[in-house]
């Protein structure tokens, strides 16, 4: 048997970090959008026991060191089953860019196989099951417009983004996600105002998501091409440009065509790796 799965990236509307807590993980109040640019993962089983991985783009590990290879180990273990079956990612999210590549293919491992397998759990077990590799996966499991909160495990559905269109421009050099969080330990930060960016996203306000969404990775992130990129959206008519996660991507949010691909053809020029894609009301999903 054999099954296809589609999965979507993610940007951050809104991060920031509360706290750190005992276990020393940072605890996160985050509004995040799912977008069509998706990998393509591909289940198949076999008779051969194990898990055997390939990916599209070789500067990826194909073992235990790929998150999506541990998100199949944790899903058997749950299941109770012994694996036997292979995968294989269609990579177009590029990695290392805060857009959760590597979490959308865990998850896309996760519910495909569910699917498959006919395991039939609950997206609150998958989620659980997500948790416990990386704390992305769930909300690229249940995936829309949500938020996040605590690791990653408390997701709460917001009204979805209205029709816009989203450019992505990624830096070559990629971000250290531990050192990212480290700089925010050692850094007094801003708080962006939570309060009325989740009364903007309850209301379906476009204007105030727009307004009031922030990302304190900004304060303590060095990206060189960030202000040039920023500048090139707001010139194109953005109604919001800011980085993704811990970075490198910043994105721009455009509520027509025409100035998003403008935007997008302007950033080609100095960036090798921009992408127009559109916010979608979904995660991991099988075709």
């Amino acid at each position: 048997m054999k099954i296809t799965v589609n999965a979507p990236a993610k940007i951050n509307l809104f991060l920031d970090i509360i706290g750190r807590l005992d276990n020393g993980y940072h605890s996160l109040f985050m509004v995040m959008q799912s977008v069509d640019l998706a990998d393509t993962v591909i289940i198949e089983s076999c008779e051969e026991k194990g898990i055997f991985l390939t990916c599209s783009d070789g500067r990826l590990p194909t073992d235990k060191k790929n998150i999506a290879y541990k998100a199949a180990e944790k899903f058997c273990g749950y299941a109770g089953i012994e694996p036997s079956f292979r995968i294989h990612i269609e990579k177009k999210i590029p990695f290392a860019a805060g857009l959760a590549g590597g979490s959308a293919d865990a998850a896309a491992v996760i519910a495909g196989l569910n699917s498959m397998l006919n395991t039939g759990f609950t997206q609150r077990q998958l989620c659980e099951i997500g948790l416990s590799v990386g704390s992305d996966v769930p909300f690229c499991i249940a995936g829309g417009t949500q938020l996040s909160q605590s690791t990653g495990g408390v997701l709460s559905p917001l009204k979805e983004l209205e029709d816009c269109f989203i450019v992505l421009a990624k830096p070559e050099a990629g971000v250290s996600t531990a050192e990212a969080y480290a700089a925010a330990d050692n850094t007094h930060l801003y708080r962006p105002d939570s309060m009325r960016m989740l009364d903007a996203c309850e209301k379906g306000d476009f204007e105030g998501i727009c307004k009031y969404a922030g990302n304190v990775f900004e304060q303590v992130i060095e990206v060189p091409e960030r202000v040039e990129f920023k500048k090139i959206m707001r010139d194109c008519g953005a109604s919001l440009c800011q980085m993704s996660g811990s970075g490198p991507t910043v994105f721009g949010i455009f509520k027509n065509i025409e100035d998003a691909e403008k935007c997008a053809e302007k950033l080609k020029e100095i960036c090798n790796n921009v992408y127009l894609a559109k916010p979608v009301n979904h995660g991991a999903t099988v075709v």
